[in-house]
């Protein structure tokens, strides 16, 4: 109890940390503005603290704060990649944080061509034409995208409802069926890990509207098979959805639209420079082919004959707003300065060198660690725990264990297809020395697992919190309470 005060009640009456400005009007004046009905008749209970004070508390809880400013983070399937600060400058600049949504088009047109050109580039990236920043998050992307392929079958008459989802696919793909009230239909990998196009042939009938594909997989692995999915899908009358989370290992090399693909969604938060995983906002752009064009999300910005950008609402087609004003535009900022600053062959360079760090760390860990799939991985690999489990160590103490190092884990118990399952990605923006030291400390932990188990399952010890008790936390959400 004595270092919860000490953490958090650093309140004492009469200090103060803020200077308000002189005004002439007095109290009453100022009450008199605001409605009776508005006015509080107790004081707020707002804490007295000086600035310093203020400071220190809120560094304080960032430095006990893992994040990718402060050490390695291999959580597979999320990207989290450093993102340079330049992106940040400029999504901050007075020009774009200032301007008002419902200014008219006249006096941003400067912010309507950054969205324009964002649009144009992502849309060469995908190999598809058509493209919506309005979408906010990667699963909102997706839901807009499944909406787009409900638009399509309705007009055609067609009483489509179900969707083929692998087994490797993100959750999130079909909790975005079951928001439509349509249903999922899984289909298991093959023992390479992939997709035999068989297997959805054997699924495929006219009561399917499409098929929702994340290439890579979370497996790590690319599915080569893609070309023979496509058709057999497109032969029976469906239209092909790309999640495009992991975009990361082939933007630049490989083109959605080429192969097709008739839907994806982007994660700006996660392919294109906005932070992830610091509480959001996200950003979930959406491209379809010419022939799905009609059916995205109004507004669209178009140009008319003059050249001028502007809004266009009359889109009869169109699935309507999935949000207001247009997406969420500081993301739309710091996605078209990484376009811009690193340009075709340096988003090119950026899967190359994640795919390269990934294979380079599985390599590493192959021989301590089980690994389901041989082949070659993508941008992220996954690795298996079970030997460690023999010993009474589970994913979860290794990963608790990480956090002595300075390490955050990787994604634990996903994909479910793998037991004991620890997903790696360590992306493009780290150094051969992070990786090696990564692949030591996991060696280490191995050893330990060997010869002293009880240091691995009692971790961590050196953290600002031990381990928590995870049924507690999960019933009761309140930081302050958790021992």
């Amino acid at each position: 109890m004595e270092e919860k005060i000490l953490i958090y009640e650093k309140s004492v009456s009469g200090r103060k940390g803020y200077n308000l400005p002189e005004t002439k009007k007095n109290a009453s004046e100022i009450l008199s503005a605001i409605p009776e009905k508005y006015r509080r008749t107790t004081a707020a209970a707002l804490p007295e603290i000086s600035e310093s004070e203020v400071m220190r508390h809120f560094i304080g809880l960032s430095v006990k704060n893992h994040h990718i400013d402060k050490g390695f983070y291999p959580l597979g399937s999320c990207t989290m990649k450093y993102n340079p600060k330049v992106n940040d400058v400029a999504a901050s600049l007075p020009a774009f944080t200032r301007h008002h949504p419902l200014a008219p088009c006249e006096t941003a047109k400067g912010n309507l061509e950054l969205i324009w050109r964002t649009a144009q580039y992502l849309g060469e990236v995908a190999g598809l034409p058509g493209v919506s920043l309005q979408p906010v998050a990667g699963a909102h992307g997706e839901f807009t995208g499944l909406l787009i392929m409900r638009a399509y079958h309705k007009e055609r008459g067609n009483r489509r409802h179900k969707v083929i989802i692998p087994d490797s696919a993100h959750g999130t793909n079909p909790a975005s069926v079951s928001s439509l009230g349509w249903t999922a239909v899984q289909v298991k990998s093959n023992e390479q890990g992939i997709i035999a196009p068989e297997t959805v042939a054997a699924v495929m009938d006219d009561e399917v509207a499409g098929m929702m594909m994340t290439n890579p997989n979370t497996l790590g692995l690319f599915e080569s098979n893609v070309a023979e999915v496509v058709k057999v899908v497109h032969d029976g009358g469906g239209l092909m959805y790309l999640d495009g989370a992991n975009l990361n290992a082939h933007m630049g090399i490989f083109r959605p639209g080429e192969v097709g693909f008739d839907i994806m969604h982007f994660n700006l938060h996660k392919t294109f420079s906005t932070p992830h995983g610091g509480g959001g906002p996200g950003a979930g752009g959406v491209a379809v082919t010419k022939e799905l064009e009609k059916y995205l999300p109004f507004p669209v910005l178009e140009k008319g004959s003059d050249g001028e950008l502007f809004f266009n609402y009359d889109r009869p087609h169109s699935i309507g707003r999935v949000h207001a004003y247009y997406g969420n535009f500081l993301n739309i900022v710091r996605a078209f300065a990484y376009l811009v600053a690193l340009g075709g062959r340096g988003l090119r360079r950026v899967s190359e060198n994640a795919v390269i760090n990934a294979n380079y760390l599985k390599e590493f860990l192959r021989d301590d660690y089980e690994l389901p799939y041989k082949a070659h991985c993508m941008h992220e690999f996954v690795i298996s725990g079970s030997r460690q489990k023999k010993r009474g160590v589970k994913t979860l103490d290794i990963s608790k264990r990480l956090l002595d190092f300075g390490v955050h884990s990787p994604t634990n118990y996903f994909p479910l297809i793998v037991p004991e399952a620890m997903m790696i990605e360590p992306t493009e923006t780290e150094t051969r020395e992070t990786l090696e030291r990564f692949a030591a400390i996991m060696k280490q932990i191995d050893a330990e697992s060997k010869e002293n188990p009880e240091t691995v399952t009692t971790a961590p010890h050196n953290t600002p919190v031990r381990r928590l008790d995870e049924i507690k936390a999960a019933r009761e959400l309140d930081v302050a309470s958790l021992d």
